[in-house]
């Protein structure tokens, strides 16, 4: 079955016994049943992206609201894949997200919301797959590390992009940091789980407050990824009763001013002509475009990067929001429930 996993030190991959499509197909699960929304936020949401998305939100607040239409894409552990993974993937319909040339990075996607069985964290063994949200991959890929570059994952939590990195290229260190002890908890247990330990001297987890990093690390990076916090869309729109609705939505107007500052210690922790990836999993465009906007304003050393060409190469997979400001929107869509992922690179100069 493909909920086997590697003992965590590497070397041997998972055997796939015979009829493992079978079975797969049985226990692959829709997506999430019905959830109670949270009106106060989906009201919010109405009002704010009505105006700024027009008609797309029309079609992605009918997909945001409906959890069991979600798709979910399927990436190998590359540390732990057998060879019988990926034609037992495409015989249940699923398709490469990536030309295999792009990169070494290898995702699969279905056009149904079909969910393969998720797997239980067991320290010391390693799980041959990892299943997320396929626009999460964007950063990574706009982030392009390489390997034996010094990588800051800068709010890194709950770990699917420094795994994605992983999976992409292998780094000479890949510094994936949290503040919130909880989810440093549980970033640990993901890296533990998708990343050999022979790779410890290399990947490490510090639990900080990222806006230290500017000063406690100047100058010190190739790559900075902020995948920041965010006004989540999906998770907001099912948070737990009114009174959690309303907390939220009273604190997200201090969310701009958190992603600037964590976006400043990023740039200052980048070496001149690095690159800084910024992401959220938000439609917002105060937490987006007016984000990026602001600090370009504010730090004449960096350059915005287009990233026209990524786009382009997903564009049969993804969704995006017409250009109306810096970085790519992905916007969730019918058949394309993708998203919501906004994504923007710049690059220091000096």
């Amino acid at each position: 079955m493909l909920s086997a996993v590697c003992a965590r030190g590497g070397g041997h991959a998972p055997h796939v016994p015979r009829g493992a499509a079978r079975r797969l197909h049985a226990q692959a699960q829709r997506g999430p049943g019905q959830r109670r929304l949270c009106e106060p936020v989906l009201q919010l949401f109405d009002r704010q992206y009505s105006e700024e998305l027009g008609p797309l939100w029309t079609t992605a607040r009918e997909v945001l609201c409906q959890p069991q239409c979600w798709q979910y894409a399927v990436m190998l552990n590359r540390f732990c894949a057998s060879a019988e993974l990926q034609p037992r993937l495409r015989a249940l319909g699923y398709s490469g997200l990536l030309p295999p040339a792009s990169s070494p990075l290898r995702c699969f996607v279905h056009p149904a919301p079909l969910r393969l069985p998720s797997q239980r964290h067991r320290p010391g063994q390693l799980k041959p797959y990892f299943l997320l949200n396929a626009a999460s991959l964007l950063p990574v890929l706009a982030l392009g590390a390489a390997d034996g570059e010094s990588v800051l994952d800068l709010c890194s939590a709950p770990g699917g992009k420094a795994v994605a990195v992983m999976q992409s290229a292998t780094p000479g260190l890949l510094l994936c940091n949290e503040w919130d002890g909880r989810r440093w908890k549980w970033l640990a247990e993901t890296l533990e789980s998708f990343i050999p330990a022979r790779f410890s001297h290399a990947v490490q987890v510090s639990n900080r407050d990222g806006r230290v990093f500017g000063r406690i690390a100047e100058g010190l990076y190739d790559k900075v990824l902020v995948d920041a916090p965010c006004s989540n869309d999906r998770s907001w729109l099912f948070c737990p009763g009114p009174d959690r609705g309303a907390e939220r939505i009273r604190g997200r107007e201090a969310l701009p001013e958190l992603q600037t500052q964590l976006l400043r210690s990023a740039v200052a922790a980048l070496r001149p002509g690095g690159a800084l990836v910024y992401s959220t999993c938000t439609l917002s465009r105060a937490e987006n475009g007016a984000v990026v906007e602001a600090l370009l304003r504010s730090c004449p050393s960096l350059q915005l990067e287009d990233l026209g060409g990524l786009a382009d190469s997903l564009a049969q997979h993804f969704t995006f929001a017409p250009p109306a400001g810096p970085g790519l929107l992905v916007v969730p869509d019918a058949g394309r429930t993708w998203g919501p992922m906004f994504v923007a690179k710049m690059r220091k100069l000096r």
